[in-house]
């Protein structure tokens, strides 16, 4: 996909939102598994080798399907989603970090997030 509007971007988080809490959930039961699995780490109900390998191939899932309309996934832990956009002519990446309630921030793409402002 090309760039987003405002719109589009706040409309296509929405559609990810339960992807997103999937993700959410499937990164802390493979952190748990993994843990669980070093040696001396601490067991877990969750199960083991096994069930680490699935978690992980879920994860490995949900990222590429998170992906797959354009959206930049910048960070795991948090989730940190960039959509490509422009504004007022300024090429941006419109910024949704896990926990925001809504599509609210952008940086410019050399700046990164040090560079995060709210939408105007």
């Amino acid at each position: 996909m090309g760039l987003y509007t405002l719109a589009a971007a706040r409309a296509e988080l929405a559609r990810l939102r339960p992807l997103l809490d999937e993700l959410v959930a499937v990164r802390a039961d493979t952190a748990e598994l993994a843990a669980a699995l070093a040696p001396g780490g601490p067991p877990t109900t969750l199960g083991g080798l096994p069930e680490w390998k699935a978690s992980a191939a879920r994860l490995d899932e949900l990222v590429t399907e998170v992906q797959q309309g354009g959206v930049q996934l910048k960070g795991l832990a948090p989730l940190l989603l960039d959509f490509p956009a422009d504004l007022d002519g300024v090429p941006v990446l419109l910024c949704w970090l896990e926990g925001d309630p809504d599509l609210a921030w952008f940086h410019r793409a050399d700046l990164g997030f040090a560079g995060r402002r709210r939408l105007p």
